[in-house]
């Protein structure tokens, strides 16, 4: 009896034969910062051009959360407004450094839907691999801090509520 081959070992396959030619990362490293996993139930031939639609929502989704904090607007959660308060000159330019990253890979990330090319895609993809380990560390900073902000507000109300 022949095992039927998962949607995942597929996809694994498929991206094993695409990362080879073009020298990306792992399927692990991949799913593990841009939860390629997700494409196994998607049958397609231009496994290069999803894996980029992939990593443009997580884009797209890092954008809009430092937009909220960079110009908050009436649509944002009221929390963001006491956090945007305790973000210090360093941290907003640091803010500002990963939105325009972001922002310049969201452009060439909509440049490339015109026209189907997987060699351009496969350069996206492991451009902005590399670009994104950087981006991860400073976003991490910047939650820390966002974290401690939240920390420090909880600890006033506590001393304010009990003192």
């Amino acid at each position: 009896m022949i095992k039927e081959q998962s949607s995942l070992d597929r996809l694994k396959k498929q991206y094993e034969e695409f990362r080879k030619k073009y020298n990306l990362p792992s399927f692990k490293e991949m799913n593990e910062n841009f939860e390629i996993e997700k494409l196994q139930e998607k049958e397609t031939e231009l496994i290069a051009r999803e894996i980029r639609s992939l990593i443009t929502e997580k884009i797209v989704s890092y954008l809009r959360f430092i937009e909220m904090l960079l110009n908050p607007s009436a649509g944002a959660p009221l929390f963001f407004l006491s956090l945007i308060k305790n973000i210090d000159l360093q941290e907003r330019e640091m803010l500002d450094e990963v939105y325009s990253k972001l922002s310049r890979y969201e452009i060439k990330s909509i440049s490339l839907d015109n026209s189907y090319d997987e060699k351009k895609e496969a350069q996206f993809i492991s451009e902005f691999y590399k670009e994104w380990q950087e981006i991860k560390r400073e976003i991490s900073e910047i939650m820390n801090v966002l974290e401690n902000c939240i920390k420090k507000k909880c600890e006033k109300k506590e001393k304010n509520y009990l003192g």
